[in-house]
């Protein structure tokens, strides 16, 4: 069991560091408050940096003040970006450690990708129907793509990344995209790409070429059912990878 301390949540928020250096590149003018241009949209941008990164993992503590100190500013907007993650379920009281890191147990990684499904199906059904020929030709440019980088684990992560934003964006529904961008910020509270194991990125390359096929020939249905079927995939990998265990 990992002990908590105040020295471990200053250490924690060091890692902060390795992040920092783009910290003033998102500011701009006329951004709304809150906004990435905002002290307070910064703050929690870097914070949501720092998650998605692995910068921070779940059980790490999340401390005001060497936050504040390291992204220099004050803590009411690190405290407004804290509530914000908090609401969003990547962040969590636990006992005797104060706010850290959400932690997901099995039964949540487990609701998580039951919305993911139903999203990613409606995703490429929506894509399917709605995408333009030029969408559709990108799709299948980044399948041929994701074949020339097999082997290339850290580019292959990037590039699922790129692979599944192309559909979403595709769709043409914005509350349909917030959706997923919630469900998949989620996802940063499970670790590390599965395109980092050689043997699922593999098999997402078939699954990913299926798609495309089922899409290109404007079959909804069919469309719909592999994306829902490849994320059944990556919840079976990521249960034994986080539960190996588990019955």
């Amino acid at each position: 069991m990992r002990v908590y301390t105040w020295e471990y949540g200053i250490v924690a928020y060091m890692k902060l560091n390795r992040l920092q250096s783009n910290g003033r590149k998102s500011r701009s003018n006329g951004e709304k408050p809150g906004g990435r241009g905002s002290r307070g949209g910064h703050a929690y941008q870097k914070l949501r940096d720092a998650l998605k990164s692995g910068a921070l993992k779940p059980g790490d503590r999340i401390m005001e003040v060497p936050i504040a100190e390291q992204l220099n500013v004050s803590r009411t907007p690190v405290r407004d970006a804290i509530r914000r993650l908090e609401s969003e379920g990547l962040l969590e009281h636990a006992p005797r450690a104060g706010l850290v890191v959400a932690t997901l147990d099995r039964r949540a990684v487990a609701e998580l990708y039951e919305m993911r499904e139903v999203l990613e199906g409606t995703s490429a059904r929506l894509f399917t129907r709605h995408s333009s020929d030029m969408e559709v030709e990108h799709l299948i440019e980044l399948v041929r793509e994701e074949q020339r980088l097999q082997g290339n684990p850290e580019e292959l992560a990037k590039h699922n990344h790129r692979f599944h934003m192309q559909i979403h964006l595709g769709a043409h529904n914005r509350y349909l995209e917030k959706a997923l961008e919630a469900v998949n910020s989620s996802l940063w509270l499970l670790g590390k790409s599965q395109m980092l194991l050689p043997h699922r990125a593999k098999g997402a390359l078939a699954e990913h070429m299926e798609l495309a096929k089922a899409i290109q020939k404007r079959d909804a249905d069919l469309a719909e059912s592999l994306a829902r079927k490849h994320v059944r995939s990556a919840q079976a990998e990521r249960m034994r990878t986080l539960f190996p265990h588990s019955d």
